[in-house]
């Protein structure tokens, strides 16, 4: 089971700034997936056999720091 990120869109906005869809990636920031909204992403990713982890700050987003990262 791999480790995916569900981010929002547009990347790097500040918190509170509106969110045109919601796309999952993996660490090398590969896009596997756009949905509209988060639910519908983390959904994908589950049934895809992944384990889908969300930023737990919209603009603190850093793969490699595993404290931005919340699994769902």
């Amino acid at each position: 089971m791999a480790t995916v990120y569900v981010e929002a869109r547009p990347k790097g906005r500040p918190e509170g700034s509106p969110i045109e869809d919601y796309v999952v990636e993996d660490h090398a920031d590969h896009v596997l997936h756009t949905s509209k909204t988060q639910k519908e992403a983390i959904d994908w990713v589950k049934a895809k056999g992944h384990s889908p982890h969300v930023a737990r700050v919209r603009h603190l987003n850093d793969k490699k720091k595993p404290d931005h990262w919340r699994a769902v």
